[in-house]
C-alpha cells in the first residue's frame, strides 16, 4: 500500500482568503477522495488527466497531474496514447495543447536526470564528473569521483545503465591489482572465460594482476563501485577490446 496522500496546497495558497475552499481541496478532494483505494492511484491519475484535458485546462494544474501520473507509473508511450485517444473525442487542438505540457514532463533528458539523481541519493558517495579522460575505454557514459588520492587511490566509478568498460588487465612488477566494492545500484564483474558475477551494494571483488576482466552496469540499473588501487611497483593498465554486445545482451 502506498503512503497516504497529504495535500497542503489549498491552505498554503488560499488559507487566509478562502479557508473553506482550502479545507475542501486539502482534506476532502485529496485527503479522502485521492486516498480511496477502490481505484488504484495509477488509474486515478489517468482519469484526472482525461478529465482536465476534456475541460480544456492546460495550465499548471494539468502539469501537476501529468507529473503525478508519471510518478505513479504512467510511461511516456502510455501518456502519448492516452492523449491521442482522448483528442479524437474532445478535439484535436486540445490534444496539441496537452502534448506541449506532456513532452516537458516525459522529456527523456528529465527522465535520465531523475534516475541519476535518485541513484546518487541512494549512496553516501558522490557521482562526480563525467569520466572524459577514459571515455574511449567505455561503452556508454561513466562518471568519476576521487575519494582518496594519497596513500591508497580510491575512486567512486559510476556507470549509467548498459555502460561498461572494455576488457582490461592490471599489471605490476610487485603487488598491484584492484579491489571493487559496490556502493550503489546493480552491475557485473566478469573475468575472461568465466561467467559474469552480479554485484549489489556491499559486494566486494578482488582482482589480481594479470587477469583479463571487465565491469559495468546491468542493462536496467545505474551502478557505482569504489575502485581501490592496491599499491605495487610499476603498476599499469592494459586496455583491450570492447565487451561483445551479444554477450552483454544475455545479462539481466
Amino acid at each position: 500500500m502506498k503512503d497516504k496522500i497529504i495535500q497542503i496546497a489549498g491552505r498554503k495558497q488560499l488559507g487566509e482568503f478562502a479557508p473553506e475552499f482550502a479545507h475542501f481541496n486539502d482534506d476532502i478532494l485529496f485527503g479522502e477522495n485521492w486516498n480511496n483505494h477502490d481505484i488504484d492511484l495509477r488509474t486515478r491519475c489517468i482519469i484526472t488527466m482525461v478529465a482536465l484535458m476534456s475541460s480544456g485546462i492546460t495550465d499548471s494544474s494539468l502539469t501537476y497531474h501529468l507529473q503525478n501520473a508519471k510518478a505513479n507509473g504512467v510511461t511516456k508511450s502510455e501518456a502519448a496514447a492516452i492523449i491521442t485517444h482522448t483528442a479524437f473525442y474532445i478535439g484535436w487542438p486540445k490534444g496539441w495543447a496537452v502534448f506541449r505540457l506532456a513532452m516537458d514532463v516525459w522529456n527523456d533528458k528529465n527522465i535520465a536526470d531523475d534516475a541519476k539523481s535518485k541513484h546518487e541519493a541512494s549512496m553516501m558517495f558522490p557521482i562526480g564528473m563525467p569520466n572524459d579522460a577514459f571515455a574511449k575505454y567505455f561503452i556508454g557514459q561513466s562518471y568519476l569521483a576521487p575519494i582518496s588520492t594519497s596513500q591508497v587511490g580510491i575512486y567512486n566509478v559510476t556507470f549509467e545503465p548498459k555502460c561498461r568498460n572494455n576488457w582490461h588487465i592490471h599489471h605490476a612488477d610487485k603487488g598491484g591489482g584492484q579491489i571493487l566494492v559496490c556502493v550503489g545500484g546493480r552491475g557485473y564483474y566478469c573475468e575472461w572465460g568465466k561467467e559474469p558475477i552480479e554485484m549489489n551494494p556491499g559486494d566486494c571483488i578482488n582482482i589480481p594482476v594479470g587477469v583479463k576482466h571487465w565491469h559495468g552496469a546491468a542493462p536496467d540499473s545505474w551502478f557505482s563501485h569504489l575502485a581501490i588501487e592496491v599499491p605495487g611497483e610499476n603498476c599499469s593498465n592494459e586496455w583491450l577490446e570492447d565487451v561483445d554486445n551479444e554477450q552483454y545482451k544475455t545479462l539481466k
